[in-house]
């Protein structure tokens, strides 16, 4: 991905949204860049308590939107990955809080002034005013989506959304999947999900009970061994930086893996 500013994004809530901002947030800054992730669902905020951070928030968004602090403030660095950083979400103000020019100031501003490689921005689920302002500054989006029809059909309205706002370069991250589920026809599969919603998949995550262990804890899983969600988040951050990465055969059998060669090259 050419873009500097990801919003990660989905239809509907719970499908794991803020687990892949942090992950991914992770995995880049372990691969050397200099990464900072934005928690912009104000009010609710979770990337902080996922990434391990909470106990270090002093200042947030909405401090630097009006003004109570400086940007460095507010920004807190990773002791594990000195090249990874949060700006935390607001707990007690709203969404109306946010500003989408002052916000898209702000990210401009953390990209040329700051000197960040890249910024993911968590935004809130549903496409009402907060995913409108996360989705702003936005050059790129990862769509993340669960292969069940109620979590295809809203994040299709997504993909519609950040193309009419002019965010070209999206990408699907299908999270969640069950191989045995979709052997017994009991779930949709990755070529299912694809067809429907017209998008190319950046990663395929498969279900593991390591992930909500690892939310628990405050431990990103790229930041673990011995995880195949962990290994399947940095395959993610890898190809974002343009790595030809193989997707895993989790479906034998489908006509899935020629059409990701097809689509990124390399052997799968």
């Amino acid at each position: 991905m050419n873009a500097k500013a990801i919003v990660v994004t989905s239809g509907k809530g719970g499908v794991g949204k803020t687990t892949t901002t942090a992950n991914v947030g992770a995995a880049l800054a372990k691969l050397g860049e200099r990464v900072l992730v934005i928690d912009v669902d104000v009010g609710l905020r979770n990337l902080d308590v996922v990434m391990g951070l909470e106990g270090r928030v002093v200042f947030d968004l909405i401090d630097v939107i009006e003004g109570r602090c400086k940007m460095r403030q507010a920004i807190i660095r990773d002791k594990r990955i000195e090249t990874l950083h949060l700006l935390p979400a607001s707990q007690t103000k709203d969404k109306s809080s946010l500003d989408p020019a002052r916000f898209k100031e702000i990210v401009q501003q953390l990209i040329s002034e700051e000197g960040f490689d890249r910024v993911l921005i968590d935004s809130p689920a549903g496409i009402e005013t907060g995913f409108k302002t996360a989705a702003t500054p936005a050059e790129g989006a990862l769509v993340v989506v669960n292969p069940e029809v109620s979590s295809v059909r809203d994040a299709d309205r997504i993909v519609g959304l950040l193309e009419a706002g002019d965010v070209r370069e999206n990408y699907l991250v299908i999270n969640r999947l069950r191989p045995k589920m979709i052997q017994r026809g009991d779930m949709l599969s990755v070529e299912d999900v694809v067809d429907i919603l017209g998008v190319k998949p950046i990663g395929i995550v498969p279900e593991d009970e390591q992930v909500l262990i690892s939310t628990n804890v405050g431990d990103p899983l790229v930041l673990r061994n011995g995880s195949v969600a962990g290994q399947a988040f940095m395959d993610i951050a890898r190809r974002i930086r343009g790595e030809e990465v193989s997707f895993p055969n989790l479906q034998e059998g489908s006509g899935l893996w020629a059409s990701l060669r097809k689509w990124f090259g390399g052997d799968s």
